[in-house]
Formats: structure tokens, C-alpha cells, sequence
């Protein structure tokens, strides 16, 4: 096991030293940051604001502004979630959930991004608000339908599919996405807490009734929503870990013991060695140790334990490690779309890091002893492969670096904007000669991460292979905290 942490330092050493010397300059993470949150303005439904101040990605134009009518509500805004003109709720709330605790932990090294930052979580509540508020008993999850959508290629400025409109109820229950939606109103309440209490106060009583009802009627809402969830977003770790994490975030928002006691009474949580739009049992252990570790509060005692049992399955020298790593030195979970993996469970590395420095706090796995810097300096590697320290020196963020995909698996992107091309393309019209052109996309989706290289470290930046190549909302909101903390950092 030493000569595989040595192995792993002298990697992680070799790419540092890559990252120095093998470029003009060293890693810019605040130019990174800045597009990692530029990104989101690509991926806007709805009216888009005039002005390239407010709107930057000036290729994109207003859309989806008859979302909610076949249900006679109003439901335009929020965000595409990748590549697509769908709006699925379940990764978008988990989408401004990460951006809200990004705001939270890193606001003070965001800088002049802060607003930025702020104004993409805005977004998503201000739709999510309107789900969750547009009609008594119920709470919108999505607008449009994925599967007629996904035999489409065309702009969102065009779609002519049929924009259908779903939701979970009392007898179609949906606890893991409303106790989602719970979690990123509450997240985002505290963001907003000081410069707009109002605003804020509205994100908090919606969260809690929306908490509520997650409570109340409890089902997941793969099982209410079938062929319009699944296979896209299931559901697959069941709804517990969302009840979970709504409960830890209003806790956080409102300190009311209600929802402490709630989490106890679920009993003890799975113990797995991921993180995502789908399992967000670590995220909720690392949230509910900040009490421990931060605030001295012993009764937490056992999510730091089970925050630190989760990082002795993701560091490469744990003996009960159960993550692979690529040759080159990134993580890898799953083959499709792997950078969401890796960009979730880095958030928690350097928000723990951040938690244990704070207190002076270590701990080991097994017998290997773990600090601050420990999770920092695989935090740092896993970023810096992200942005061009790799094998193949390519920046997996659109528009950063002189090297990265050019042909991105995303509608807009790839077809020319409505303002160099006025007319419809319709629905299949996108897909000769755009969609199978090896011609780089005409429009750049800058700060866009794609779902990344293979376990070899091999990527072919192929438009047709969307488990590679498509960008997506929640690999963004992932990376903005912990790219924020290098920024800030005199030694990242």
C-alpha cells in the first residue's frame, strides 16, 4: 500500500510539475471560475436578458416561452440541463444546490464572480419557485417530453416538440426530487439572506412546505413519472438520501432541531464511495460534520465519521479504497459522463479539507494518516487534469486553454445561432450536416466541462458520443466551489 501511495504522489508530483513548467503559465483558476459560471448562461430557458452584460453568450437568444401552458401555468426559465431542450428538475435543483453551497463556503474567494455566481442561482429559484408555488398540491418537475425531444436536433430558439408538463402530487409521489427542490431553496435562501431578505424568506417557506409534502407523501418519482424520468434520471438510489439532504440543508437554514432529530429517525445511512445528481448521502454526511468539526457540536460526531469512512474510499492509498484512478491520474466512476463523478466528489474534498483545517482536525484510514492537505492535494490533481494537466494536455472546459473539444454533444452549440441563420432548421434538420459534421462547433459554450476521457485517458472529441462529449449543468455547479478555493488560495 506505501508503494502505491508513493506511485500516486510521484504521479501527482509529475503533473504538478507539468502544470508549471509544461505551460507559459501556471493554471489561471480564476479565468476558470469565472467560466465555469459563464457556462450557465449558455444553458438559459426562457426570456433572455438584453444586454451583453447580463448575457454574455450572445449566440443564445429567448426560448421556451410557452413553457407551462398545457397546464395553464407559467413555468419558463431555468435551465437545459446538457445538450438537449429539456428541463428536468431532478439534476436542476441538485444543479443550484451545488452552486448555492459553492456561494456559501467559497463567496469570499469568488471575488467580482460572487454576483455572477448569484445571478446563475437566481435562475434556477426563480423557476423552481414557480413549480413549486404554481399549483396547490402539486410541484412541477420538468417541461418537455425527453423522449420526443432526444429524436430532435435542433436549437431551442426553434423546438416545435411538444413541451409536455409533469409533476408529483399526494397520489403520485416524488420525494427524492421534491426533497431536492427542498435543498437547493433552503441552500440558496442562505445566499441570499443578507442582500435580499424578502427574496430569501420566500425560498425558505417554500422549501420547508416543499420539505413537507417530501415528508408527508413519500414514493420516488421514477416510479410516478415513468417513461418521462427514466431511463434520463431515475431515480436509483431510492428517495431516502434526498430526505436526507433536504432535512440536513434545512436544518442549516433554520438550526430548528425538527429536522436533526427527522435525519436520526431514518436511521443509518448506505455507506457509498460516490456523489451526484442521484446519491447525495456523502454530501449530506461532509454538510452535517460542519456542525462537528466547525462548531465543536459532538452530537455530529458520527457524520464526520461517516464523512471520513466516505474519503477513505475515494483516496488512491486507502486500504478500503474503492476508486479507481486513470493512468494519468484522474478518478474514474462510471464511463458515461465520468467528469460529474469526479467534479461532485472533488466539491467534497476541498469542503471537508476546509472543515478539518478549521479545527486542526485529522484522521487515518486504516493506518494511514490523513490531513487537511491530504484531500487539498487530490482536490488539486483532479482539478488540474480537468483543466489541461493530463496526458493528452487537453482542457476539458470549453474555451480555457488553447486545447480543448471542439465538437461538443450540445444543440446550440452546434448549430449556427438564430442570429447568423434566422429560419427553423426543424426537428431533424440539425442533423445533416450539422450534428454528423467533423466541422467544430460554429458556436463556442465557453466553461462548459464534457463528460470527460475514457479509463484510458482517451478522448476523440466526437459530437455523436454524448457519453464523452456532452456538457452538462450539474459538472459546472460542482467545480465552481472548489475552482473558487484555488483562485483564492496563495498556495493552492
Amino acid at each position: 500500500m506505501a508503494l502505491r501511495w508513493a506511485a500516486f504522489l510521484a504521479l501527482a508530483l509529475a503533473l504538478v510539475m507539468l502544470a508549471t513548467h509544461g505551460q507559459a503559465n501556471p493554471i489561471n483558476y480564476r479565468e476558470a471560475l469565472a467560466k465555469s459560471i459563464l457556462f450557465f448562461q449558455g444553458q438559459r430557458s426562457g426570456t433572455v436578458p438584453r444586454g451583453q452584460q447580463q448575457q454574455q453568450i450572445t449566440w443564445r437568444s429567448s426560448s421556451g416561452l410557452s413553457d407551462g401552458r398545457l397546464a395553464q401555468v407559467d413555468l419558463t426559465g431555468g435551465y437545459y440541463d446538457a445538450g438537449d431542450n429539456v428541463k428536468f428538475n431532478f439534476p436542476m435543483a441538485f444543479t443550484t444546490t451545488m452552486l448555492s453551497w459553492g456561494a456559501l463556503e467559497y463567496g469570499k474567494k469568488m471575488g467580482s464572480e460572487l454576483g455572477n455566481a448569484r445571478a446563475a442561482i437566481r435562475w434556477a429559484t426563480d423557476y423552481l419557485l414557480k413549480c413549486a408555488t404554481a399549483t396547490p398540491g402539486k410541484l412541477y418537475v420538468g417541461v418537455g417530453d425527453p423522449n420526443d425531444d432526444h429524436k430532435c436536433w435542433e436549437r431551442p430558439e426553434d423546438m416545435d416538440t411538444v413541451r409536455s408538463v409533469y409533476f408529483v402530487s399526494a397520489s403520485n409521489p416524488g420525494s427524492d426530487v421534491a426533497g431536492e427542490t427542498a435543498a437547493a431553496l433552503a441552500a440558496a435562501s442562505m445566499v441570499f439572506r443578507k442582500i435580499d431578505p424578502k427574496y430569501s424568506k420566500t425560498l425558505l417557506r417554500t422549501a420547508k412546505n416543499v420539505m413537507q409534502f417530501a415528508i408527508q407523501y413519500r414514493g420516488a418519482y421514477s416510479d410516478s413519472l415513468g417513461p418521462a424520468a427514466c431511463p434520463f434520471y431515475c431515480s436509483y438510489s431510492g428517495y431516502k438520501d434526498e430526505l436526507v439532504w433536504g432535512a440536513a440543508w434545512l436544518f442549516r437554514a433554520t438550526n430548528d432541531v425538527y429536522y436533526f432529530n427527522f435525519i436520526k429517525s431514518l436511521g443509518a445511512n448506505d455507506a457509498p464511495d460516490i456523489f451526484s445528481w442521484d446519491n447525495k448521502y456523502a454530501g449530506a454526511s461532509v454538510l452535517l460534520a460542519r456542525r462537528n468539526l466547525v462548531d465543536n457540536d459532538k452530537n455530529f460526531e458520527p457524520f464526520s465519521h461517516q464523512a471520513e469512512d466516505f474519503m477513505c474510499r475515494i483516496l488512491p492509498n486507502s486500504p478500503s479504497s474503492s476508486t479507481r484512478y486513470t493512468q494519468g491520474g484522474l478518478m474514474f466512476k462510471l464511463s458515461e459522463s465520468n467528469l460529474q463523478y469526479v467534479t461532485s466528489i472533488t466539491f467534497l474534498l476541498t469542503t471537508y479539507a476546509k472543515y478539518m483545517a478549521s479545527s486542526k482536525h485529522t484522521f487515518s484510514c486504516g493506518n494511514l494518516p490523513v490531513s487537511s492537505s491530504t484531500l487539498r492535494t487530490l482536490a488539486k490533481s483532479q482539478v488540474d487534469y480537468i483543466l489541461g494537466v493530463n496526458p493528452l494536455k487537453l482542457s476539458y472546459m470549453v474555451g480555457f486553454g488553447t486545447h480543448y473539444p471542439q465538437r461538443i454533444h450540445h444543440r446550440g452549440s452546434s448549430l449556427p445561432s438564430v442570429r447568423a441563420h434566422s429560419e427553423s432548421f426543424g426537428c431533424e434538420g440539425g442533423f445533416h450536416p450539422f450534428f454528423y459534421s467533423l466541422n467544430p462547433n460554429p458556436n463556442v459554450l465557453v466553461g462548459a466541462i464534457v463528460g470527460g476521457p475514457n479509463e484510458s485517458d482517451g478522448y476523440s472529441d466526437d459530437r455523436t458520443d454524448y457519453s464523452h462529449s456532452e456538457p452538462a449543468t450539474y459538472v459546472n455547479a460542482a467545480i465552481v466551489g472548489p475552482l473558487a478555493f484555488f483562485a483564492g488560495s496563495k498556495t493552492p
